[in-house]
């Protein structure tokens, strides 16, 4: 097991229920662990039915939670290349520095996503934490985030040309082109991580829409080398009581079958549970089914 677990899928169909099942069981192993969301809509607090709006906080003993939003992603631009970039822009543009912050995050192609990936490795490497369980944003945005290291590359091939016309400040402590050179390696660091550091738990429901996304989903991660090591069906009906109930269950272990065949990754099937999971105690139903004793 790796000590990073990233939960992706549409939405709506349970992950973030899964991730916060998944991060107490490690706590509750003894693991000193962090449950972190990417999703710029995150329900995680809502699932813990936690009140506090402190950036990390404590939910259970041995278990952290945080978000990911969109002004921590600034201050991780800043951090890295804000001042040495800003330097050479304000030589040609008439821009104060925090509108300049807030249009690099927010406009250039991938940088958002790539300083997601990029603070997750390095929380990563620090160990802090025995256990990351990651909770991202549904399959679209979170495809967009895997694929942020290859095309930030892509995007810099054009930047020597373009860098090389400025003249930087004497205050600069590098060329922007090391600059520019600093941010490839950065990517390609993070292109690592997520290929050697990071297992991937896939989470759907035995429906037509959600099952034909699979495929895409399986594709995208492949061609960027990366695995999906478990897929996590959830919401099945398991003891159907009436005609409708009965019908739904049919319809869905043809879809359940239809993944098996398909797909030789490890699976786990979840129950359709007659109340809403909210809160610790009915995580801990979750985790009991996700992990053997349920």
């Amino acid at each position: 097991m790796k000590d990073i677990i990233m939960f992706c899928g549409k939405g709506g169909v349970g992950k973030t229920t899964c991730a916060a099942a998944t991060a107490l069981h490690y706590a509750a192993e003894g693991k000193e662990t962090l449950i972190i969301s990417t999703d710029f809509t995150p329900s995680l607090r809502d699932i813990f039915e936690l009140e506090s709006g402190e950036k990390l906080v404590r939910v259970v003993e041995g278990l952290y939670l945080a978000e990911i939003g969109a002004e921590e992603v600034k201050e991780l631009w800043d951090k890295k290349f804000g001042a040495e970039v800003y330097e050479v822009f304000s030589a040609v543009v008439d821009i104060d520095y925090e509108e300049f912050v807030a249009f690099v995050t927010t406009i250039l192609p991938g940088i958002r996503d790539e300083f997601m990936v990029d603070y997750l490795r390095e929380l990563s490497e620090s160990g802090e934490y025995e256990k990351i369980v990651w909770d991202t944003a549904p399959a679209g945005q979170t495809l967009g985030l895997l694929r942020m290291p290859s095309l930030v590359n892509q995007h810099l091939k054009p930047a020597p040309r373009i860098y090389s016309r400025l003249k930087a400040s004497r205050r600069m402590k590098r060329s922007v082109l090391e600059v520019i050179k600093g941010w490839e390696e950065l990517s390609n660091r993070d292109m690592e991580f997520l290929k050697k550091g990071v297992e991937f738990t896939l989470v759907t429901i035995a429906e037509a829409l959600a099952v034909r996304q699979l495929d895409s989903i399986f594709h995208e991660f492949q061609s960027y080398g990366l695995n999906i090591n478990h897929i996590i069906i959830n919401q099945v009906i398991e003891k159907p009581d009436s005609a409708f109930l009965h019908s739904k269950a049919r319809m869905q272990q043809g879809y359940i079958s239809e993944i098996a065949s398909r797909y030789g990754n490890e699976q786990r099937i979840l129950p359709l549970f007659p109340y809403e999971i909210k809160g610790t105690e009915r995580l801990k139903e979750v985790e009991r089914v996700l992990f053997g004793d349920g």
